[in-house]
């Protein structure tokens, strides 16, 4: 393929696969049609088009931009320039949410089996089901710095029980994850809100905030996920063209060493109505084990554990807590 060589020649990593992308975008296609209809003539009515994409691509713009959607756990997600691409690695992050919590709220008998099919359709059902089996059945989840709501939207259509609120400092990082929530329909299953970290859900900012902060102030969290920005400040101009060009910065510098937001939200983890029993949290290379020695020196949980992601990168920290305090 041509377009394949092009960005090849330009350092475009997996060029033939961008290509292929491209391709199946522009003429909406699938990729059983592409290599069914391969050695067809290109319609040479989008050509210009074509040509455009494979400049834009060449320069480094991201192909998930270029086409608005992103896999993830299963399900395509629309990203825009507002929200990071989410990766695979982060995929690790989910299971182990998912499993952690399992331990402390069992699903009803039956319940794993259908949650992931279950829709809209038995939504108000499932809040009943939450409102008559108490907290313990169904557990009080946030995540901070959704971006387009990967992890927040899975975890709510992984566990239609569940209560998810996804929260973003930017509003047009919501409104993506809002697209998303609406698209796997667990939009009425869910909350967004805007704000920095864990500010929106601490007690009392109801009356600096006004009424739109009361809902979420003082929410009592069971479960606290995020993947915040976490590359030291100093780092950006090093990163990957792709990333250091297009994805949103706000969304990638974590400060000076890039520890920052995790150093605010343990700060801010005290004066929440209650501690989380789980908080796990996404990083970058080198730093799971400084966070876990600071969620260890913070003494609320009584499991802390690292897990590596599919290159064997130290990537994530789960801390869980066996009983509530």
């Amino acid at each position: 393929m041509r377009a394949a060589s092009i960005l090849k020649a330009e350092a475009v990593e997996e060029p033939r696969n961008n290509a292929e992308l491209l391709l199946m975008f522009l003429l909406g296609i699938d990729r059983a049609a592409l290599l069914r209809d391969g050695n067809e003539p290109f319609p040479a009515d989008r050509l210009a088009d074509w040509e455009q994409l494979i400049r834009r691509k060449a320069l480094g713009e991201p192909v998930q931009y270029m086409i608005g959607e992103q896999w993830f756990y299963g399900r395509p997600f629309a990203v825009s320039p507002a929200v990071l691409i989410p990766r695979p690695e982060t995929e690790l992050l989910v299971e182990a949410v998912l499993e952690a919590a399992d331990r402390l709220w069992p699903p009803s008998s039956g319940a794993l089996a259908g949650e992931a099919e279950s829709g809209a359709a038995g939504a108000g059902s499932d809040r009943a089901a939450q409102q008559g089996s108490g907290r313990e059945q169904a557990p009080t989840v946030v995540d901070v710095g959704t971006g387009s709501g990967a992890i927040a939207v899975t975890l709510a259509s992984q566990r239609p029980r569940w209560r998810v609120s996804a929260s973003d400092l930017s509003p047009d990082a919501l409104a993506v994850a809002r697209t998303n929530a609406a698209r796997h329909e667990a939009a009425d299953r869910m909350t967004f809100v805007q704000g920095d970290l864990l500010a929106p859900f601490i007690p009392g900012r109801e009356q600096s905030l006004g009424s739109l902060a009361a809902p979420h102030a003082g929410l009592g969290i069971d479960v606290l996920v995020s993947n915040p920005p976490y590359i030291p400040a100093a780092d950006l101009t090093g990163l990957q063209r792709e990333v250091r060009d297009y994805e949103p910065h706000l969304a990638l510098d974590g400060g000076a060493d890039g520890l920052v937001p995790y150093r605010r939200m343990l700060e801010q983890l005290p004066l929440l109505a209650q501690v989380p029993r789980i908080v796990a949290f996404e990083l970058g290379m080198g730093q799971p084990r400084i966070v876990a020695d600071m969620m260890r020196r913070f003494g609320a949980w009584d499991d802390i554990r690292i897990i590596s992601d599919y290159a064997g990168i130290e990537r994530h920290v789960i801390a869980t807590q066996a009983q509530p305090r």
